[in-house]
C-alpha cells in the first residue's frame, strides 16, 4: 500500500497552520500563514473567508513545494478551529457571513435576550454554559436574524469555521459535538442533539443548524479543484475534526478522567478532561474530541495579547534592539521582568483586555493595572501581566479541584508561550502546580491529523493515535514555595478587585 499521509489544518486567530503526519503519527511537515481579519470597529471582529482559504492553500503549497512531500499519499483531511467562528451559509455554501469570533462583541443585546428567554439556569442545565457576545455563537445567529432579516432567511445553514471548510472541500455541511457546545442551542450535558426546546425560545430555525457528527467522522469526499491541483486525491476523506484547544489538547494526551493540560499563546487554556458531564459556570464546558468524555476550558482570553500589547506600545526599545525580531523582544522583555520582585510591589493587573470569558463572564470587562505607585517602572508593569496568568490559572484549578473532588499535583503546557521558563516558574509559583512543558508548539493541527486517521481507518482508535505522538518534554518546571506569602496575599486582590469594580465596567461603556 506505501505509507500514508493525514492532513491536518488548524485555523486560528490570524493564521492557518498545517501538518502532515504519516501512519506512526510523526510530523513529516508543518507550515503557516496568515490572514485578514474584518474589523471595521471595535466590536466587530471577523475572518476575511477568502484571505482564510488564500493562505489554506497556501500552507498546502508550502508542504508540496518547500517540504517536498507527495500529497498523493494523503488518506485523510481533517479541520481543527477556532471556536466560535460563526458563518452563515447558503445553499451552495457560499458565505453570506465572514466567520465571527469569540471577541466580537455587537451581540451582547442579543446574549441578554437569550439568557431572558430561556432562564440562566435552564440555558446551564442544557448547555453547560452561559449565552456571551461572540463567545457563544447564538448571539451571533440572533443578532444577524435581528439585523439582516433578509441574510438570515437566505441562510441555507449557520456554521463554525470547520463547517465552512469542510463544506468547501467536500460538499457537504456538517458541526462536531466540540463545535456545537459552544453554540447555545447543543444539548451538551446528555442528548447530542440540536435542542428544539432552545431553538425556539431563543427564535433561531433548528433547520438552519446543520447535521451533527463525532468529530472522527469522515462526511465526505475531496472534490475541491484547488485542493485536487495541488496533488490530494480526488475523494480523499474530508474529517469534520474539532474545535483548536480540544484538538490541541487531545494530540498532548488529554484523553481520560483528571488529565490536565495549558495552552499558552494569545489566550491561556486550561483544559480538564471528565467522563462525567458535572460543569462549573466558571468554565466554558463541551463535549472533548475523544467520544465519551468532556472538557471543562478555563480560557483566558488575553493574557498573551496583552503581553503583546505591552510590547508593542511600551517596549519598543526591546523591539528595535531585536531588530523587529518578535521572539528575540519577547525574550528580552521576560529578562526585564525577571528583575521585578514577585508581586511587583503590590501592582496586580487584571488582563481582560476585550471583556472575559471565564470565569466572570463579562463583556464589558477592560484591563486594570491596580496598585500603581511613584516606585513603580516598567519591569514591574511587565511582570504583573505574567503573573495575571499565573493568577488566572490559580483561579480555574481551584473551581476545578472543587468541582472534581480532585487535587491537581500537575499539568502539561503546550503552546507558543509555554517555553517561556520564567513566565512558566511564575505560573507554577503562583498555581502550586509542576509544570511539564512539552517540545511541540503546534498541538492543534497535529490534533486535527490525528482525528483524520481515526475517521480514515489508518489508527483504530482515539487511543491509539494519541499514544503514537512523540510527547518530547521540554522542561519540568517545579513549583516553589519560596514566594508562595506574596503570591497568596496578591491572588486575594486579583480575585476580590474584579467584583469590586464590575459595575464600573458597565458606566465605562456607556461613554464609549
Amino acid at each position: 500500500m506505501g505509507k500514508k499521509y493525514l492532513l491536518g489544518v488548524d485555523v486560528g486567530t490570524t493564521s492557518i497552520k498545517a501538518a502532515v503526519i504519516d501512519e506512526n503519527a510523526r510530523v513529516i511537515g508543518m507550515s503557516s500563514s496568515s490572514y485578514r481579519m474584518i474589523t471595521p470597529n471595535q466590536d466587530y471582529v471577523q475572518i476575511d473567508t477568502e484571505d482564510m482559504w488564500r493562505a489554506l492553500l497556501k500552507c498546502i503549497r508550502l508542504l508540496k513545494d518547500g517540504k517536498q512531500i507527495d500529497l498523493s499519499k494523503t488518506a485523510g483531511i481533517s479541520i481543527s478551529s477556532l471556536c466560535p467562528g460563526l458563518a452563515a451559509l447558503g445553499e451552495n455554501g457560499e458565505v453570506l457571513v465572514d466567520p465571527i469570533i469569540y471577541s466580537d462583541r455587537r451581540s451582547t443585546k442579543e446574549a441578554e435576550m437569550i439568557k431572558e428567554a430561556v432562564g440562566e439556569e435552564q440555558l446551564f442545565k442544557i448547555t453547560a454554559n452561559t449565552a456571551m457576545a461572540g463567545a457563544t455563537s447564538g448571539t451571533s445567529m440572533l443578532w444577524i436574524k435581528r439585523n439582516l432579516p433578509k441574510v438570515y432567511e437566505k441562510t441555507k445553514y449557520f456554521g463554525h469555521v470547520n463547517t465552512l471548510l469542510v463544506q468547501r472541500m467536500s460538499g457537504v455541511f456538517a458541526m462536531d459535538y466540540s463545535n456545537a457546545s459552544y453554540t447555545n442551542l447543543f444539548e451538551t450535558t446528555g442528548g447530542f442533539g440540536w435542542s428544539k426546546f432552545l431553538c425556539e425560545k431563543v427564535g433561531i430555525d433548528i433547520l438552519k443548524l446543520p447535521p451533527l457528527h463525532p468529530s472522527t467522522d469522515v462526511v465526505g469526499g475531496l472534490i475541491h479543484q484547488d485542493l485536487i491541483r495541488l496533488g490530494i486525491p480526488l475523494q480523499t476523506p474530508v474529517i469534520i475534526g474539532g474545535g483548536d484547544t480540544a484538538c490541541a489538547s487531545y494530540a498532548a494526551g488529554i484523553t481520560k478522567n483528571g488529565d490536565v493540560c495549558e495552552s499558552a499563546g494569545t489566550t491561556d487554556v486550561l483544559t480538564i478532561c471528565v467522563d462525567r458531564p458535572k460543569f462549573d459556570r466558571g468554565f466554558i464546558n463541551r463535549c472533548h474530541v475523544v467520544e465519551g468524555t468532556w472538557i471543562y476550558q478555563g480560557a483566558l482570553s488575553h493574557t498573551g495579547s496583552s503581553y503583546q500589547w505591552f510590547r508593542d506600545n511600551f517596549c519598543q526599545d526591546m523591539l528595535a534592539e531585536a531588530k523587529g525580531n518578535a521572539g528575540r523582544a519577547f525574550e528580552l522583555m521576560n529578562e526585564e521582568a525577571s528583575l521585578a520582585a514577585p508581586g511587583c510591589g503590590g501592582l496586580v493587573f487584571l488582563p481582560y483586555m476585550l471583556g472575559e470569558r471565564s470565569p466572570i463572564w463579562d463583556p464589558y470587562a477592560r484591563g486594570v493595572f491596580f496598585g500603581l505607585s511613584l516606585q513603580t517602572t516598567r519591569r514591574e508593569m511587565n511582570r504583573a501581566i505574567m503573573e495575571s496568568c499565573g493568577y488566572g490559572l490559580r483561579q480555574l484549578s481551584d473551581i476545578a479541584e472543587h468541582v472534581t473532588g480532585r487535587k491537581i499535583k500537575r499539568f502539561v503546557s503546550i503552546g507558543g508561550g509555554a517555553k517561556s521558563l520564567i513566565w512558566a516558574q511564575i505560573k507554577a509559583d503562583i498555581t502550586g502546580k509542576d509544570i511539564e512543558i512539552l517540545d511541540m508548539n503546534d498541538m492543534a493541527p497535529i490534533g486535527a491529523a490525528l482525528l483524520a486517521g481515526v475517521g480514515a481507518g489508518v489508527f483504530d482508535h482515539v487511543y491509539e493515535a494519541a499514544e503514537k505522538v512523540e510527547k518530547k518534554v521540554y522542561q519540568i518546571v517545579k513549583s516553589s514555595p519560596v514566594h508562595e506569602e506574596v503570591y497568596g496575599k496578591r491572588y486575594q486582590v486579583y480575585k476580590e478587585l474584579y467584583p469590586q469594580i464590575k459595575e464600573l465596567y458597565k458606566i465605562g461603556s456607556e461613554l464609549q
